[in-house]
């Protein structure tokens, strides 16, 4: 069966089409993402702007059209925080679903860290025993922790990337001032997760799985031998502690040149650097390691899942 996952994030809208059969991995076929950064059209009170549902729309029917050339049977769509938020959420979602021609699957933040968490535990497997999980997307930040393919504890927080971004570095470069504000702005937002948070087992792995965590790992981490003779990213957070002044004078054109910081990041990196900074602080973590997958193949997992119960015999 050929299914497709439809992400409509607050960056991009990325489409994952995968092979799937009940018991079986999913075997991913293509990836197509769309940037679109929508928290730049946010409005003043909150709305997402004409111009910006334009864009979104012409973004999701690209992937329609994408996910039936591709032959998908089924074509499962969500949509995260930025269309969830804003104040114009509900005419927004309901312009998808007629673009679409069927439902979307609004996701709440807590269910998007579960999600995630979902596809980590399956990746690393239940010899990971406590994972702690941080995904950092353009609106905001999820935190999940547990030793079973449900996490004992879920937190999502308006801290995602873009959304600091225009709230905190709206210059190019932000400068050192604007950096500070933001790592205050961070550090109290994330005081309740972490007394919820630090009554938890101690973790065995601490994992982040979003593409920004990957950018910065390969800008500041290192690689170590993994299973299969795969390479694992670490990212420390010394290292990273110690790259965000530089990034933070460096304008955005400047630091798409760096490794691992692509076009559609550049602008939202430095943000990022500070709350995943600030998260690990909070949190007592010295170093993540980075999981290829994330919400897409959670929500593919959990499709699987549903295979299985209903498939004949079981």
């Amino acid at each position: 069966m050929r299914l497709g996952v439809l992400d409509i994030g607050s960056n991009t809208v990325h489409l994952l089409v995968a092979n799937v059969r009940p018991g079986g991995r999913p075997l991913a076929t293509t990836s197509r993402r769309s940037v679109l950064r929508l928290m730049r059209y946010l409005q003043p009170d909150g709305s997402i702007s004409a111009e910006g549902v334009e864009a979104l729309l012409a973004a999701v029917a690209e992937a329609r059209r994408v996910a039936a050339s591709e032959n998908v049977d089924e074509l499962l769509a969500t949509a995260t925080s930025a269309v969830r938020e804003a104040t114009n959420g509900a005419e927004v979602i309901a312009l998808i679903e007629q673009t679409l021609d069927q439902e979307l699957q609004v996701l709440g933040g807590e269910t998007e860290a579960r999600f995630t968490f979902l596809a980590v535990r399956r990746w690393f497997g239940w010899a990971a025993g406590q994972i702690l999980l941080f995904d950092i997307g353009g609106g905001s930040l999820e935190i999940a922790a547990g030793a079973d393919e449900l996490p004992d504890a879920a937190a999502s927080v308006p801290l995602g990337a873009g959304r600091m971004t225009v709230g905190f570095l709206p210059d190019d470069p932000p400068g050192e001032e604007a950096v500070e504000r933001l790592r205050a702005h961070a550090r109290e937002t994330l005081l309740p997760v972490a007394s919820a948070f630090g009554a938890l087992p101690t973790p065995d792995h601490v994992v982040g799985s979003s593409k920004a965590i990957r950018s910065l790992a390969k800008l500041v981490g290192y690689p170590v031998p993994g299973w299969s003779n795969n390479e694992r990213l670490l990212l420390p957070r010394a290292s990273l502690g110690s790259w965000i002044p530089r990034l933070a004078r460096l304008p955005a054109s400047a630091r798409q040149e760096l490794p691992g910081i692509t076009p559609d990041r550049t602008f939202q990196i430095v943000a990022a650097a500070v709350v995943m900074h600030e998260a690990m602080r909070a949190l007592d973590v010295d170093e993540l390691e980075v999981c290829p997958w994330a919400l897409r193949e959670g929500v593919l997992l959990r499709y699987i899942e549903a295979l299985e119960w209903s498939a004949p015999g079981a």
